[in-house]
């Protein structure tokens, strides 16, 4: 795959992010008057009234969703630095790493960002952050331990090209939004339960059984977001990985470093102690499992990475 220049793909990164941030409110909207519209199905009017109710919930919806986001996007760094127990790495506590992401960065007129480490033996690596300040490359002590210098190298230039494209910030956004769906259902489902069981020990039970019909839709509609929000972060998701490739490629002009270790990564990427499907989507390699892997994989498969790296 031919990379498209640092510029283009920045500009198409923005204008994926605008899409996103547009994309998932207007699902919410849209989820929030089916709600009203399934609540009201015994009103002859019900689409009618169902849309006036949306636009009373509108304004409340709006201001809880930003909030929401604005925290959740101020925080990740933080949140993923405790999800996966990773700790700063200095030029003294390695001065091999460490300068060889300085290197990288100094060849091709990066600033340097931060670099943590992760204690398991796996072979993984991610970038993370909103921003110049926050923007961090992640391994693992596995990777550091495993692959010679070229070889890391490369895994870097991969994970430096993910900050230059600005792709951190697109996954940040994407994640914030899906979370939000998926936060909508699990407390839906959770009130529905206890609320039904504390009905039935109380004397009303009709209406236990109505506030649990209720939450149970609230959480069916929150599950269908979740899947079309993850459907539409996946969908952009994909490319960005051969993107990177390409870019370590360029930056490094050793393309089979990169695959040489990418083969080595496929033999036991998986972080052991990160279990969040939100955070692996940021590894340069990550294994879809289910029976449905390939439809909701956030990654394409490592060998057609190797020989898209093998044509260069």
């Amino acid at each position: 795959m031919k990379y498209i220049g640092i510029h283009s793909q920045q500009r198409r990164n923005n204008v994926k992010s605008l899409i996103l941030l547009f994309m998932f409110p207007a699902l919410l909207i849209g989820l929030v008057y089916l709600f009203f519209v399934v609540v009201n199905f015994q009103d002859t009017e019900s689409y009618f009234s169902a849309g006036e109710a949306t636009l009373q919930a509108l304004p409340v919806i709006l201001i809880v969703v930003t909030i929401w986001f604005f925290i959740a996007f101020f925080i990740n760094t933080m949140m993923i630095q405790l999800a996966t127990h990773a700790a700063p790495l200095e030029r003294r506590d390695n001065k091999r790493v460490y300068n060889l992401v300085e290197n990288v960065c100094m060849a091709n007129g990066m600033e340097m960002p931060k670099v943590n480490v992760i204690e398991d033996s796996c072979l993984n690596a991610f970038a993370s952050g909103i921003n110049k300040k926050s923007y961090t490359v992640t391994l693992t002590r596995g990777i550091i331990n495993t692959l010679d210098d070229q070889e890391l190298e490369g895994v870097i230039a991969h994970e430096l090209t993910h900050i230059r494209n600005r792709d951190v910030r697109l996954l940040i956004v994407s994640i914030i939004f899906v979370g939000i769906f998926t936060m909508i259902a699990q407390m839906a489902t959770r009130m529905a339960f206890y609320s039904s069981m504390g009905q039935r020990r109380g004397s009303n039970k009709n209406s236990g059984i109505g506030t649990a019909v209720v939450l149970l839709v609230v959480a069916a509609l929150g599950a269908i977001g979740y899947i079309f929000s993850l459907l539409i972060r996946l969908s952009i998701s994909r490319k960005r990985e051969y993107m990177a490739d390409a870019g370590a490629a360029q930056m490094t002009k050793n393309p089979m470093a990169l695959a040489s270790a990418l083969r080595k990564i496929s033999r036991n990427p998986e972080i052991q102690g990160v279990k969040r499907e939100d955070i692996a989507q940021l590894y340069i390699e990550h294994k879809a499992k289910g029976a449905f892997s390939g439809l909701f994989a956030t990654h394409p498969p490592i060998e057609s990475r190797i020989a898209m790296l093998e044509q260069f």
